[in-house]
């Protein structure tokens, strides 16, 4: 099915400063006791029935930020969050490549949620308290945990944040970034003159003309700018210094526990194959592995012939699909993040020190 790609119609105050490949149709061979879904409820009481009617998940993306989600030369959206809208569709839809991808700025992206424009958002977006009880959004697991940093010129003179004291502090509008900006230099005992910018061109363009002494944002959005600057990834340094929490998160609309739960458990079952040592090329193997743990994460029968239907509205070899034509939490980690200098980090299993961390799957 050919990838739709449209861009969101809704009125733009202001682009946010960068806030925070491609999959393939199932090919693979293979047995599984049980291939059709549990019955839906009545059509129409979930997003869920609405996006399977369809056949096709309409994700709210960027297309400008290297890494988690832009544009190549072809048109697609290839990085991090565009692999993880392949996700949701291989899991709800069986099908990888069934994602209109809409293009949603900072300021359209939660009312897009909120007026269907868009039936998820995997948008780099931070869950926060106020977003979660006023933008009418649930928000899912986090795929990537994030904090703020600070990137200057490699040639500056500073070497870290306290010798900024004065500084002038490049952010986008708008958004938590220039509180926490604020917020930590006072801590610090510091003074700062904090200029925000409605778009990241504008931001750049100050920035390369010497108008800041600083760039913040979100760590992982740094090293993106980074990695396409047009002097070279060298000329900028990020200090090592995280100075806020921005668990970055997918979301859905309130209300609909469903269709929540069903993107949900896509994102965790990323989590889960990681854990299994499930890849791309040896999903197979799982269906017959001596772990009755795998077989039933897979889809496959139990010893007693049964297959685990715990009730999410999809169908049995869901994670298969995913792991098939996606790929595990870490495949989708290096294939995107990796290249562009992000280390796991906090984003490790929970196995290997980091925070991720999937409930059972029984």
């Amino acid at each position: 099915m050919r990838r739709t790609i449209v861009r969101t119609a809704l009125p733009v105050v202001g682009l946010a400063l960068l806030m925070a490949a491609c999959g393939n149709s199932p090919t693979a061979s293979r047995e599984l006791a049980v291939r059709t879904a549990p019955e839906p409820a009545a059509a129409g009481d979930s997003i869920l029935d609405a996006v399977q009617a369809a056949d096709t998940i309409k994700c709210g993306v960027r297309n400008d930020l290297p890494g988690f989600s832009s544009t190549n030369e072809a048109g697609d959206h290839v990085g991090f969050d565009a692999d993880f809208c392949r996700v949701i569709a291989a899991g709800v839809l069986g099908d990888s490549t069934k994602v209109t991808f809409v293009d949603v700025d900072t300021d359209a992206r939660f009312t897009a949620l909120q007026s269907g424009e868009i039936d998820a958002l995997v948008r780099n977006t931070t869950w926060t308290a106020s977003r979660d009880g006023t933008e009418g959004v649930t928000f899912l697991h986090p795929t990537f945990y994030d904090g703020q940093a600070m990137m200057v010129a490699s040639d500056s003179g500073y070497d870290s944040i306290d010798d900024m004291d004065g500084a002038v502090v490049c952010v986008a509008g708008g958004t938590t970034t220039e509180g926490n900006v604020a917020t930590e230099f006072e801590r610090r005992g510091l003074t700062a003159d904090v200029q925000s910018f409605d778009s990241v061109d504008l931001l750049q363009e100050a920035f390369v003309a010497g108008r800041c002494d600083g760039w913040s944002s979100d760590n992982s959005q740094l090293n993106a700018l980074r990695s396409a600057y047009p002097d070279g990834p060298d000329a900028l340094t990020i200090f090592p210094d995280i100075f806020s929490k921005e668990p970055l998160t997918p979301a859905v609309v309130d209300g609909d526990s469903r269709w929540a739960q069903a993107v949900d458990w896509a994102i965790l079952a990323t989590i889960q194959a990681e854990e299994y040592g499930l890849t791309k090329d040896n999903v197979d193997d799982g269906l017959t592995s001596d772990d009755p743990n795998v077989v039933t994460f897979l889809g496959g029968a139990n010893a007693d012939g049964t297959v685990l239907d715990p009730g999410l509205g999809l169908t049995p070899d869901f994670a298969y699909n995913i792991v098939s034509q996606v790929g595990n939490y870490g495949e989708i980690f290096e294939a995107n993040l990796a290249p562009i200098g992000i280390e796991r980090g906090v984003n490790a299993l929970w196995t290997d020190g980091g925070l991720q961390y999937a409930p059972p799957y029984r």
